[in-house]
C-alpha cells in the first residue's frame, strides 16, 4: 500500500492553526493572571486580622437588654464550647458569660465559664463563676462536689497570692 503525502501547504496550515491556538490559550492566561492580580492585591494590602473575629470585639461592645431565652443561652453556649476546643480561652468566657446572661440556670454554663477563666489565669473570676454554680445547682448535681473542690482550690490559690503581693520584698 501506499501512503498517501501530504502536500506542504496542507503542513504549513496546520502548523499556523496551531500557533493561533496557542496564542489564543496564552492570551487568555494572561488576562485570568491580571485579573487575578486584579483582584488579589486590594485583599492582599488589608491589614492583618484581629485576634478576635470582629463579631467577638463589636457585638459585646454595644449595651444589651437580656431575658430568659434558654435557646440563645444554648447558642451562645455552644459557640463557647466550640472556641474553648479551638483554645480561645477568652473568647470561651466571653459567650460563656452571654449564656449566662440569657439563662441563668445554665450549669454547664457556668462549669465551663470557670474553665475559660482558669485557662486566662483569671483566678477570681474563675472562683465567683464556680460559686454561681454551687449557688444555682442542687447538691444532687453530678458535677457539684468537683464545683466545691475547684472553687476551695482557688479560694485558697487566691489567699496565696494576695498574701505574696501584701509581703514586702527585701
Amino acid at each position: 500500500m501506499k501512503q498517501k503525502t501530504r502536500p506542504a501547504r496542507y503542513n504549513q496550515i496546520v502548523a499556523r492553526l496551531f500557533q493561533a491556538g496557542m496564542a489564543l490559550v496564552a492570551r487568555r492566561m494572561a488576562y485570568l493572571l491580571l485579573l487575578a492580580l486584579l483582584v488579589g492585591l486590594p485583599a492582599l494590602a488589608q491589614e492583618a486580622p484581629a485576634e478576635l473575629p470582629p463579631e467577638e470585639d463589636e457585638s459585646f461592645a454595644a449595651p444589651r437588654e437580656y431575658s430568659f431565652n434558654p435557646i440563645q443561652a444554648r447558642r451562645e453556649l455552644k459557640v463557647a464550647q466550640f472556641y474553648m476546643r479551638k483554645g480561645s480561652h477568652r473568647a470561651a468566657a466571653l459567650r460563656a458569660q452571654e449564656a449566662v446572661k440569657w439563662d441563668d440556670s445554665l450549669l454547664d454554663a457556668y462549669i465551663l465559664l470557670g474553665e475559660a477563666r482558669e485557662k486566662i489565669s483569671d483566678v477570681d473570676g474563675a472562683r465567683k463563676a464556680y460559686q454561681q454554680y454551687l449557688e444555682v445547682a442542687d447538691e444532687g448535681a453530678k458535677e457539684f462536689k468537683e464545683m466545691q473542690r475547684r472553687a476551695e482550690r482557688l479560694k485558697q490559690q487566691g489567699a496565696k497570692q494576695a498574701a505574696a503581693a501584701a509581703k514586702p520584698k527585701d
